[in-house]
């Protein structure tokens, strides 16, 4: 499987479509071979017959699996999180618009709140709802419009400066992905989803705790901490992104169904707004001093 989009490719990866294992060839997804059976024999092409002998009167050539819907390539890819990311940013520029100030605190709760009841309702699913990536596109551009806005409004640029630094993180944590061949080992799969969830899980506390009055996390002067605390979300984001461009890899590798490009797409999504949101925390540390 080839794409004319060489992003995110590696060219021992995508070179061909079936990788040797020991006693034969990994099948592509989806395909299992039953017990005791027979792969058809190909036989060397003679002259004047055609390659693979004669099909006898009664008897079926073998077929084989045919994938309905295609398969996962690198440029559905790209379309999907285009299509994902555009819905982000078209809704949080409407956002940080038209809302007005006096109900930024409410869309930031309530948007929160349902972004995270709808990220766990669509990571939960066996099969990917397009149209539940999208609404929770929607949703989170709802929480980065009154996010963004109200940071704004405490110190000036400091949005520009939260975008600039998301799109150089990215592309850095890509160029490296790609021309430095990292690979992502279970170990490293293991650490980062546990780091992942411990953080994900602090925060959270911390959030619920924050509605009444209560932040032990960001509430306190020690400034030291709170950029301790940042740069690790920072890190942990990028993490995420070597893990949500190994998957991409592998789905287009292992010819994963063309509906898990939605799947690539949402989670590039969920990554790259949890990367925001800690550039913004981040950067108004600076400017706090």
């Amino acid at each position: 499987m080839r794409s004319s989009n060489p992003v995110l490719s590696r060219p021992d990866a995508f070179t061909s479509q079936q990788q040797p294992t020991q006693g034969g060839f990994q099948q592509p997804y989806g395909y299992q071979q039953q017990p005791g059976q027979q792969f058809p024999q190909q036989g060397y092409p003679q002259q004047g017959y055609p390659q693979g002998g004669y099909q006898q009167p009664g008897q079926y050539a073998p077929q084989q699996p045919v994938q309905t819907g295609g398969v996962m390539t690198i440029d559905d890819v790209i379309t999907k999180s285009a299509i994902t990311l555009g819905t982000v940013i078209g809704v949080a520029a409407l956002t940080f618009m038209f809302m007005p100030a006096r109900f930024l605190m409410a869309g930031m709760i309530i948007s929160a709140i349902a972004g995270f009841v709808t990220v766990m309702v669509v990571a939960a699913r066996r099969v990917i709802n397009p149209g539940a990536v999208l609404i929770y596109a929607a949703v989170e551009g709802i929480f980065i419009g009154a996010v963004s806005k109200l940071y704004e409004s405490l110190w000036n640029g400091i949005v520009p400066a939260a975008v600039l630094a998301t799109v150089v993180a990215a592309a850095a944590t890509l160029g490296a992905y790609k021309f430095f061949r990292i690979r992502v080992t279970n170990k490293f799969r293991k650490m980062v989803m546990i780091g992942t969830l411990a953080y994900a899980g602090v925060l959270l506390v911390n959030f619920v705790l924050s509605l009444f009055g209560i932040n032990f996390l960001f509430g306190h002067g020690n400034m030291a901490l709170l950029l301790l605390i940042s740069a690790l979300g920072v890190g942990l984001a990028v993490f995420n992104l070597i893990l949500d461009f190994d998957y991409i890899e592998q789905g287009i590798a292992m010819q994963a169904p063309a509906q898990e490009s939605w799947r690539a797409a949402f989670g590039l999504t969920v990554t790259l707004v949890w990367l925001y949101i800690e550039m913004l925390r981040l950067l108004s540390y600076f400017r706090s001093n």
